[in-house]
């Protein structure tokens, strides 16, 4: 298998000599001055990994960005580039190579977005009515027609698009026409949605999108089909404008995003070459807090898993048998609190051995963040936090492994009492991982502490769901700096660095596979009910996404050039 860059660079040299021209190309990696990226990030708060273009080719000492001055202050950045090639004749923007728009056409879409605000909106709605959730089996006509909808409008809009069946749910690859010369970005989004019990708690129908207070209520709104829409529509109304994007966009929308993504994991390096490009775009993640955008640098990684226990061959009379045998369902219990002491401290061998220490500086800068507390605890509806013990709330959700129960079964669950042993209890488990953890290693640790704490009189079970390693992204890119300026454009405020607690198992592959760049863009915000009941997207920030998007593309040529 050829690396991402490698193929980007077969395709590019081949565009250039058909288009007549010496375009420079777009170099997405550049040497670090770092060891590894474990040592990178392990330090990321005193030295961080800084790449720029048309550099002196020799290590130097650089001045920190004033937009992430409070987050990284006191930092200085090592770096040794490789410079871009230049071009041998200068840009002319009106060329029908599709070199970047100028400023005022681009102000000329941002005013069409804004004019098609209302026609978006609905296709937004219409794509949330799809009852599109992967991990039931009953639904796999609706998640086709997840997967329908979003191919029609991509090849209506001029893309050219294939669908890829898998064993599961299909995957859709579309892409705009090459640009010689200029970058490559890939969006990655998921059309699948998540479960909605419990329904009960829903205040409108789950696939009945409802506005409320500035904001669409349905599953899936900001999970992910409300954000990589944004992307979508960014790229449909620059198309129907007539003006010619500045360079080439690939989309890769997935049906599995929500069970692991298991498909696109073993399909991807055979779709290396179809998908090679310089960067990932990404949206499937939040806002720092409320008017506060932020660009992510870092996701947790996950290990799931399911444990059964089991006792006697079938419930039994409490009063007959009760003292007489093991509870399933009292062993469970055991089992599971022997995972985790009183001080939020995980009790499985060596979970914590391949955790990167954060640093003073880096504890200090996020501390520096608009942080609160006690407005984070009265979001989420809860009196008081816990966590780990000796460390911030945000480092707890950003930094640090955790262990979670997502769910417990045994026994009479219907009306009434029913004075039972149970014959089985089973729990949902799952563990969100650090940088450098390894979803594997944790399986063998975890089943070893269990054997520890089972009790006698019974017999128990653990079955592998899915995992993916947590990932870090360079901080400092032609693409960081292009998608800083965007989203300050549409937000009006300039995005701060954070890291995100949950997963999105693909994006370390990525990395892998492709060789490319990863920018994380989140428009969605921390009380959106992700995997929720009234999960809900604000319709302001749909629309600030989409302008996001259309500048980011614009920023993204205007850095090349400038290289």
């Amino acid at each position: 298998m050829q690396s991402g860059r490698m193929l980007r660079s077969r395709n590019r040299e081949t565009g250039d000599r058909l288009a007549g021209r010496a375009h420079c190309h777009f170099h997405a990696r550049q040497l670090i001055l770092a060891p590894s990226p474990q040592q990178v990030s392990a330090e990321i708060g005193d030295f961080f990994v800084i790449r720029q273009c048309n550099l002196r080719p020799h290590a130097r000492r650089l001045p920190r960005r004033t937009e992430i001055q409070h987050f990284w202050r006191g930092c200085f950045n090592l770096i040794a580039p490789t410079p871009f090639t230049t071009r041998t004749e200068p840009v002319n923007s009106n060329s029908s190579t599709g070199s970047p728009s100028n400023v005022q056409d681009l102000d000329a879409l941002v005013q069409v977005l804004h004019q098609q605000r209302a026609t978006m909106l609905d296709d937004l709605v219409q794509w949330l009515k799809i009852p599109s959730i992967s991990s039931d089996s009953s639904k796999l006509a609706e998640v086709q027609a997840g997967c329908q909808w979003v191919t029609d409008k991509l090849r209506n809009a001029g893309l050219d698009v294939n669908v890829i069946q898998t064993q599961r749910h299909p995957i859709v690859i579309a892409h705009t026409p090459p640009v010689p010369g200029a970058p490559v970005v890939l969006v990655y989004g998921h059309y699948d949605v998540q479960p909605v019990e419990p329904l009960e708690d829903w205040i409108s129908g789950p696939f009945e999108p409802t506005e409320r207070d500035g904001n669409l209520y349905a599953r899936g709104a900001t999970d992910d089909k409300g954000q990589v829409l944004t992307h979508v529509q960014s790229v449909c109304q620059w198309l129907a404008s007539g003006q010619t994007l500045p360079l080439q966009i690939k989309f890769i929308i997935e049906g599995e995003e929500e069970v692991g993504s298991e498909s696109l994991e073993q399909m991807l390096p055979d779709l290396a070459e179809q998908l090679a490009c310089d960067c990932v775009v990404i949206s499937d993640s939040s806002q720092y807090a409320d008017g506060q955008p932020a660009i992510t640098y870092g996701l947790r990684g996950i290990a799931t898993f399911e444990l059964a226990v089991s006792g006697p061959n079938q419930d039994l009379h409490s009063g007959s048998f009760g003292g007489a045998v093991m509870n399933p369902a009292i062993a469970l219990c055991k089992m599971l609190a022997g995972l985790v002491d009183d001080q939020g401290v995980i009790q499985i061998p060596g979970y914590y051995d391949d955790v990167q220490p954060l640093s003073d500086q880096q504890r200090q800068q996020w501390n520096d963040l608009p942080n609160d507390d006690a407005s984070f605890a009265a979001v989420i509806g809860v009196d008081e936090l816990f966590g780990e013990t000796g460390y911030s709330t945000d480092e707890r959700r950003w930094a640090r492994p955790t262990f979670d129960i997502n769910g417990i079964t045994s026994g009479h669950q219907g009306e009434g009492v029913k004075t039972i042993i149970p014959a089985v209890a089973s729990a949902k488990l799952s563990f969100r991982l650090v940088p450098n953890q390894c979803p594997k290693a944790l399986s063998a640790a975890l089943r070893q502490r269990l054997g520890e704490l089972a009790p006698k009189g019974v017999r128990w079970e653990l079955e592998d769901d899915h995992g993916a390693p947590g990932m870090l992204a360079d901080i400092e890119t032609p693409f960081a700096r292009a998608a800083s300026s965007a989203i300050e454009a549409a937000f009006d405020t300039a995005p701060v660095l954070i890291r995100e607690g949950g997963s999105i198992p693909i994006v370390a592959r990525f990395q892998q596979v492709l060789d490319c760049d990863c920018l994380l863009l989140g428009w969605g915000l921390s009380d959106d009910n992700t995997h929720s009941p009234n999960e809900k997207f604000r319709i302001a920030d749909y629309y600030r996404g989409i302008e996001a998007s259309a500048r980011l593309w614009h920023q993204i040529a205007a850095e090349h050039q400038q290289g």
